[in-house]
């Protein structure tokens, strides 16, 4: 029996990992830890990221903060979350 398209995409969706270190498409974090940032990331806050290859390759992510500006922060901050195209029209409509 061969597979649909969706059933092929469903079944690559299932492994993967809900916290990966590289977040492949995704535009978006929400921050899981803040204890060396308290005034700069907020806990279960969602936060724009921007791709920086060589930060990833050190473990970091460069990440919008509550300045308005972009900094590095550990990737274990941070689990990468995908959000519905209306959730990303409002937050982008919001800056």
């Amino acid at each position: 029996m061969k597979l649909t398209g969706l059933a092929k995409k469903k079944s690559k969706s299932n492994g993967s990992s809900p916290r990966k270190k590289d977040p492949a498409g995704s535009q978006y974090v929400v921050c899981v830890k803040n204890d060396d940032y308290p005034a700069s990331l907020e806990l279960r806050k969602i936060y724009q990221l921007m791709r920086d290859s060589a930060a990833a390759r050190l473990g970091m992510l460069r990440v919008v903060d509550e300045s308005g500006e972009d900094y590095l922060y550990p990737d274990d901050y941070f689990v990468a979350i995908r959000l519905t195209p209306a959730v990303e029209r409002a937050l982008r409509s919001a800056s």
